[in-house]
């Protein structure tokens, strides 16, 4: 061999991408607190200027907590836990035309702000302000369309699965698009809490 620093040099430097990475990251589930046996769901507040959100998605969320059986769903007075969610953002906005200039694809987009209020220890276990639910669909007037309708629906079904999944399998997963958290102490040692 000619030069075989060079050669022992290049093995070196080539010898952890020739072993690979076998092992992946992968951050483990924050499971709620055993004390917590029972979750409430608060009424939910609508910030919109579109009446009537709150109660299809109420409705949805509910049902997506009783199907998943973790934790009784129980009112607000009884529940361990509660949560609690604010719609803050509804836009529907037109992304396609036609020739004609006639709409023919719409995106629907709904933020919400949840937290999850642990009422045994009285603070906030996780807050995952604007939370995105985003669909976008066809207008009805075109082959296997869709209504404004239809379209929502489908936001809260994906919203619900997302807040569920969130609360049962783990708080410290995170599925929001823009600020999530879990609060931290402040300077007095208290942490955050909704009233």
């Amino acid at each position: 061999m000619k030069h075989p620093i060079i050669v022992r040099t290049l093995f070196l430097l080539s010898f952890p991408f020739l072993i690979g990475c076998p092992y992946a990251y992968t951050p483990s589930p924050i499971l709620l607190p055993q004390h917590i046996q029972s979750i409430a769901i608060r009424p939910i507040k609508n910030q919109t200027a579109f009446f009537g959100l709150e109660d299809k998605f109420m409705i949805r969320l509910q049902e997506e907590f009783t199907r998943g059986g973790n934790y009784p769903l129980v009112p607000e007075e009884n529940g361990d836990g509660v949560l609690i969610a604010e719609i803050n953002r509804y836009i529907n906005e037109p992304v396609s035309y036609d020739e004609n200039l006639i709409v023919q694809e719409r995106k629907l987009w709904v933020l919400v702000n949840i937290y999850f209020l642990d009422k045994v220890q009285n603070k906030i276990l996780w807050s995952e302000p604007n939370l995105q639910g985003i669909h976008r669909y066809f207008v009805e007037t075109r082959p296997g369309g869709l209504t404004e309708e239809e379209a929502r629906s489908i936001v809260w079904d994906k919203l619900s699965r997302d807040i569920f999944r969130r609360t049962v399998e783990g708080f410290g997963s995170v599925t929001g698009e823009i600020e999530r958290k879990v609060p931290n102490k402040g300077p007095a040692g208290k942490e955050e809490v909704l009233p």
